[in-house]
């Protein structure tokens, strides 16, 4: 009867220290907005928005320490689509799934993960999302130039090694496995530095197609700089497949004014290479106009107001619903108006 209580006592002891030494963490973000929208001739929409100042998601994340410096971590992250309650039906745990080591060493992380292209056109003065952001064209229709890459935002079976902390110094690549799929097979890699009031970072990745197919690439250069409450956003993206090529230069900036943000961007999207007619000619640029206010309630919650407009050239058709509804035509203006609530847990 001692041994078997001794022996209790003991596993009671181990397990209480793994838990201690391990945790995990459900978040999220909850969000909603009232929008009105006019695509051209595809006239006026009416509509309840999901995630209009921050994607609506909800997810899992958790690490373990192994011990001498090593740990073990997990996350795993879904859409939502706040207006219908639905989550993502293609892919649940579509914005993100992996497992990591990290350590001294940095981080090898493994799994469906954004690419490195992706990390420097997060930090813009809209946060990537709504009918005024530069995401319209990072990662909207057509974004990919019309090839079958897969990676202008995530990759799937990917392996990524992020440097450690060095001073501000940051790096990060990435390979990704085609496995049987057209257009996901990726390397890619970013290098920066944060520091102070500046951060500044390159990135560069390419996507092999097919045998006789030219490779999709995209690089592109971030700098961002912050003077007290305001701080200005840029981003020179650059996408390239065959004779197919757009340049897309982007400038913002936010004012932080007491509760509340002022918010303020512009992209002029220049195309060039295809044929006459299909979007992606030199005649077929767009320009982006955004201004946007949040109101924070508290350090969880915010009211937020946004416009946005483009201005469409030509045959380019692009959308501040980010795919442009079958009825607008080339050359015509898309603009919309949005105001929502926005609670993160």
């Amino acid at each position: 009867m001692k041994k078997t209580l001794v022996a209790f006592a003991t596993l009671a002891g181990l397990s209480a220290t793994a838990f201690a030494q391990s945790s995990v963490t459900l978040f999220g973000i909850v969000d909603a907005a009232a929008r009105q929208v006019k695509n051209g001739s595809a006239g006026s929409l009416k509509q309840l928005a999901s995630g209009s100042n921050a994607t609506s998601r909800f997810g899992l994340r958790g690490v373990e320490d192994l011990g001498g410096g090593l740990r073990a971590g997990f996350h795993l992250e879904s859409q939502i689509t706040l207006d219908t309650g639905t989550a993502d039906a293609t892919k649940f745990w579509g914005r993100r799934s992996t497992v990591s080591l990290l350590g001294g060493f940095g981080e090898l992380r493994l799994g469906r993960d954004y690419t490195p292209t992706a990390y420097n056109t997060f930090t813009d003065e809209f946060g990537i999302v709504g009918v005024g952001s530069r995401g319209i064209f990072s990662y909207g229709a057509g974004s990919n130039l019309g090839s079958p890459a897969t990676t202008v935002l995530r990759v799937d079976n990917s392996v990524g090694y992020f440097l450690p902390s060095l001073g501000g110094v940051y790096g990060h690549v990435q390979v990704a496995a085609g496995e049987g799929v057209v257009g996901n097979k990726y390397i890619g890699g970013r290098f920066g530095y944060a520091g102070g009031p500046v951060n500044v970072g390159f990135a560069y990745g390419k996507t092999e197609i097919g045998t006789g197919t030219p490779d999709f690439k995209n690089w592109n250069v971030m700098f961002n700089y912050k003077l007290g409450p305001a701080t200005l956003y840029t981003l020179y993206d650059v996408k390239e497949w065959g004779v197919r090529e757009t340049k897309d230069a982007s400038i913002g900036m936010s004012v932080v004014m007491g509760v509340g943000e002022l918010r303020l961007g512009y992209t002029r999207a220049d195309r060039s290479g295809g044929a006459a007619g299909s979007g992606f000619a030199d005649a077929d640029d767009s320009t982006r106009l955004g201004v946007g206010y949040v109101y924070n309630l508290s350090r969880r919650t915010a009211l937020y107001t946004t416009y946005g407009q483009v201005t469409n050239k030509a045959a380019a058709r692009s959308s501040v619903l980010y795919t442009p509804p079958a009825g607008m035509l080339g050359g015509q203006k898309s603009s919309g108006f949005e105001g929502g609530v926005r609670h993160v847990f």
